[in-house]
């Protein structure tokens, strides 16, 4: 029998992932899903799921929502990507990854019947999530889409509630190079007769795409800006407080300025759910968002690491999710900044690099994973934008260079790619 390591090596080989190395393991369709999906006797129909898509925020409010309904007395299934430090990340029962043992054990079981399938990485990973979430009996799942929408393998399930966070430019040689067109991909999820929440949309071409959609199907559509009522946000202490005249005075854990967004559409899917019949009792949701961490699991949101000096790092990856991170920077109180950045070789990094700070050191460096852009380039490319630094082999010497050369008011920003986190993150335990 195969270790656990060994597992994993087969899956990234006879599987290839495209959070590594990008097109070539991309597969679009779901031809694929229904084969294996057939194969396994359709899992995810045995609980109750919700769909959860968008260009940024997905896998906060995936997490937010696992919370809130696992504070609530459901046993709750959570599939999210990428991982950053544990492949087991991706499949979580109420907090808890899926053992070990259940991955090996799959991969021994079913690899004779599932090569000739050739599924993707993404596409058996997420079979063996809604396995794993059947034979443990969850009553609800909640999925996170993993790229796109229309296309994605997650879109077999026929889910309570369709959520789509935001639209931003992101994997654009895919999706479309306007944000109409990946609108629409994304709302590719939304299902006849099925409500879906969308959290931000102060595009107007945007919202006639979801608007168009969702009569075309029959599904209720909720704008999360026009539904809360009494809705304010107000960040202190590196935490926001949230209020709505249904929640006063909620404390929310995750740190970072796209969460006040991500917060506004999580509560809005409550509303809707509680809708549906869902019990979700108040003190659910107070415990759900002051304890999304604990009882998820998530990392790398905006994440304190370090004190003396403050060393943060954020999964902010492109040119939407980084405006947050710059403005939340220039809220921040230091001496000087140090930035520990890192992207990936296939998306035009030039949107991001204009909007980075220039009063900053920068530690350049590239991340473990095949599709990462080499340090060098990134360094050449970020000049042109009046960025200076240093270029390092790899995160873990980029980040030491800037704690010797940081002083203890000093701030520390690790970040550019959820892959740089990944890297970052076992080197704070």
């Amino acid at each position: 029998m195969m270790s656990y390591p060994e597992t994993l090596e087969y899956l990234y080989a006879q599987m290839p992932e495209y959070q590594r190395i990008g097109h070539l393991a991309y597969k679009p369709g779901l031809e694929n899903s229904h084969r294996l999906d057939t194969l396994f006797n359709h899992p995810h129909q045995r609980y109750r799921t919700i769909h959860v898509g968008g260009t940024n925020g997905k896998g906060s409010t995936s997490h937010l929502l696992a919370a809130i309904l696992g504070e609530s007395g459901y046993k709750v299934g959570l599939y999210t990507s990428p991982h950053l430090v544990d492949f087991r990340e991706r499949i979580r029962v109420n907090g808890e990854m899926v053992p070990e043992g259940y991955v090996i054990d799959f991969v021994e079981k079913y690899r004779d019947r599932v090569e000739p399938i050739m599924p993707s990485f993404f596409e058996l990973t997420m079979e063996m999530a809604f396995l794993y979430f059947a034979e443990q009996q969850v009553d609800v799942a909640v999925v996170e889409v993993g790229l796109g929408g229309r296309l994605d393998s997650t879109n077999i399930i026929s889910p309570d509630l369709c959520v789509i966070t935001n639209i931003g430019f992101d994997h654009m040689q895919y999706l479309g190079n306007t944000l109409p067109e990946i609108a629409a991909e994304k709302a590719g999820i939304i299902k006849p007769g099925v409500a879906v929440v969308i959290g931000e949309a102060e595009d107007e071409a945007v919202r006639e795409v979801f608007d168009t959609k969702a009569r075309s199907v029959g599904a209720p559509i909720l704008f999360a800006e026009r539904e809360l009522s009494g809705f304010s946000a107000d960040w202190n202490n590196d935490q926001w407080r949230i209020d709505t005249c249904e929640y006063p005075n909620l404390t929310y854990q995750l740190g970072g300025f796209a969460q006040e967004k991500n917060a506004r559409t999580v509560l809005t899917a409550v509303s809707e759910l509680k809708r549906q019949g869902y019990r979700i009792p108040e003190e659910a949701v107070y415990g759900g968002f002051a304890h999304v961490k604990e009882l998820t699991g998530l990392r790398g949101r905006w994440e304190l690491l370090q004190t003396r000096p403050r060393i943060i790092c954020d999964t902010g990856h492109n040119a939407h999710g980084i405006r947050y991170i710059v403005s939340q920077l220039q809220q921040e109180n230091y001496h000087r900044l140090h930035m520990v950045f890192g992207m990936v070789n296939d998306k035009d990094i030039t949107p991001v690099l204009a909007m980075l700070p220039r009063q900053a050191n920068y530690y350049f460096t590239r991340a473990s994973v095949e599709r990462a852009l080499d340090g060098e380039t990134l360094a050449q490319q970020a000049a042109a934008f009046g960025l200076q630094g240093d270029c390092y082999g790899g995160v873990a010497s980029a980040i030491e260079a800037a704690k010797e050369n940081a002083d203890e008011d000093d701030l520390i920003f690790i970040g550019g790619s959820s892959f740089i986190v990944a890297d970052a993150l076992p080197l704070f335990r």
